[in-house]
């Protein structure tokens, strides 16, 4: 009897067991179709929201762009006062560009007082400094626009010449016309020098592998040096104090390194911009310039022309400077028309002057002399002055004459050209 009870006991918690892991499975069953579910939702809602984006926010940046994040990128916070501010005013830095010096063509002797002063310059360093050397592709735009502008300038004085000679020569002033002549052979010469390296220069800015190497000494002066309280100077207060301490080092490198035969300058704010522009936009330096895009101002919210005033003021000054050359000319030409006339009349006054003393010596001699040798000698006096007058007036004609001749002719040719 007992077993028997034993054996029912065991037989119902067997199927209450059985009936437990039957409903486990199916539990476990629905929650995996649940979530298989889920995800395909999930699927689903993912794709309508890349369909979304795609089509209507294309393009658009989700993020924030702050404006520090640029100046951190950067890593300088501006450029004042001929220094590069960095790390939000707690470091100025001053840059030196050095020139370097022919070491190899020098002798023994030059050599080694180069040494000399380099060790020299080491021993004096009493702060960090920091060498840097920045190849760059040689523009040579600028020499060549420079080069163009003397040649067109030589151009226009010939010019002038031209005019000056032609003016000379109706005068027949011939050593006024014998200098603007050789003035004219030298400007020629200038000239067609000029071209030549012009057209040198260009052919060499062809090349575009040919660079420049300098070298730069970077200064560095961290506010904390100053002392105290930093929060007690202001901003420019702060300038101040580090530009005084960061040029007087740099007088100091410059001195050193002239033991060297090495000559250094402050570089200045224009030009610090231009080696933070260079160093941070290597490729597209070779097409922009720093001093272009001031000049064009790129950094500026508008960019504004010239006023038309200021043109019209332009041109008249140059109208102004033109008829100032010519008058200084005709001036020059009259001055020695006149001064040739007083010449004429000097010569005619010491004529008259000679024969009127001639005749006051001889009157004094009237009483011991002969009256019909008095009356011979004062006539010979008299026929003496008057053919000095006529030789002289027939040199002055043939002259007049001979410079009428040569303008005629010389209008002859032009108008037949």
């Amino acid at each position: 009897m007992e077993t028997t009870q034993i054996i029912l006991l065991l037989q119902v918690t067997i199927g209450i067991l059985f009936l437990i892991i039957f409903i486990l499975i199916g539990v476990y069953f629905l929650i995996g179709r649940k979530k298989e579910k889920e995800q395909d939702v999930g699927i689903i809602t993912d794709k309508k929201e890349v369909e979304t984006t795609n089509l209507g926010e294309f393009g658009k940046f989700q993020g924030v762009l702050s404006q520090e994040s640029v100046y951190d990128f950067m890593e300088f916070d501006e450029i004042v006062d001929n220094m590069i501010v960095r790390k939000n005013r707690s470091q100025y830095v001053m840059v030196l560009q050095c020139s370097g010096v022919n070491y190899d063509l020098m002798s023994q002797n030059e050599k080694i007082a180069v040494e000399e002063g380099f060790v020299q310059f080491l021993n004096t360093l009493r702060f960090p400094i920091q060498l840097y050397v920045q190849s760059r592709t040689l523009n040579l735009k600028d020499i060549i626009t420079s080069y163009r502008e003397r040649v067109f300038n030589i151009k226009d004085e010939l010019r002038r010449l031209d005019i000056k000679i032609k003016q000379v020569q109706e005068t027949g002033n011939k050593a006024l016309l014998e200098k603007l002549e050789f003035e004219k052979r030298r400007k020629n010469s200038v000239l067609e020098y000029g071209q030549n390296i012009t057209e040198y220069v260009e052919r060499l800015s062809s090349n575009k592998n040919i660079l420049q190497q300098k070298t730069y000494v970077v200064l560095s002066y961290y506010a904390v040096e100053i002392g105290g309280n930093l929060e007690n100077y202001s901003k420019e207060e702060l300038n101040s104090i580090c530009f005084s301490e960061l040029y007087t080092r740099s007088q100091n490198i410059i001195s050193s390194l002239g033991n060297s035969q090495v000559t250094a300058r402050i570089l200045d704010s224009e030009e610090l911009a231009e080696l933070l522009f260079i160093a941070y936009n290597r490729d597209e330096s070779e097409l922009f310039q720093i001093n272009k895009m001031l000049d064009a101002q790129y950094d500026a919210l508008y960019s504004t022309g010239k006023d038309v005033l200021e043109k019209r003021q332009e041109k008249l000054e140059q109208e102004i400077n033109i008829a100032a050359i010519d008058l200084t000319t005709d001036s020059i030409l009259k001055a020695d028309k006149i001064k040739q006339q007083e010449e004429r009349e000097n010569e005619k006054n010491k004529t008259q002057k000679i024969k009127e003393k001639a005749l006051d010596l001889l009157s004094e001699y009237e009483d011991q002399l002969d009256p019909r040798v008095y009356k011979i000698a004062s006539d010979e006096i008299e026929n003496t002055t008057k053919k000095e007058d006529e030789e002289k007036t027939k040199e002055t004609k043939k002259q007049g004459s001979f410079a009428t001749r040569k303008i005629v002719k010389k209008r002859k040719v032009e108008t037949e050209d």
